[in-house]
């Protein structure tokens, strides 16, 4: 086998990428930061707990955790606990995705670790 070092010829084309920005984008700035918002995922885990504990929340209530997670994450929260009249979840920023899911009676005179944020729905 040989092992020396053998130059390649470059035949590369690049093809230039032209990105539409400024006035003649079709997105409004507002909406494109909408875009950014990725749906709420719920883990295994989370949704067995909905489910075992018969936690419900509406679709809306779902959104709007949604969103309040998509603000916290450009705060720079990674993790957060969200409380609801309900229930708490705890829920991971960074993926957007439930992690563990209790109702509000098990949530009392507990102590949440890992966590750098903390966002409260009362609707």
């Amino acid at each position: 086998m040989d092992h020396r070092i053998h130059q390649l010829p470059q035949q590369v084309a690049l093809n230039p990428v032209k990105k539409s920005v400024g006035p003649s984008s079709t997105v409004p700035f507002k909406d494109f930061l909408t875009l950014e918002q990725k749906e709420l995922k719920i883990s295994k885990h989370a949704n067995q707990r909905l489910n075992e504990r018969n936690i419900q929340i509406n679709e809306k209530q779902w959104q709007l955790i949604g969103e309040k997670v998509s603000e916290a994450k450009k705060k720079g929260i990674t993790d957060s606990l969200v409380v609801m009249d309900q229930a708490a979840l705890l829920v991971s920023a960074k993926n957007h995705t439930v992690v563990t899911a209790m109702n509000r009676e098990e949530a009392t005179n507990r102590i949440f670790s890992n966590i750098n944020g903390t966002i409260i729905i009362n609707k």
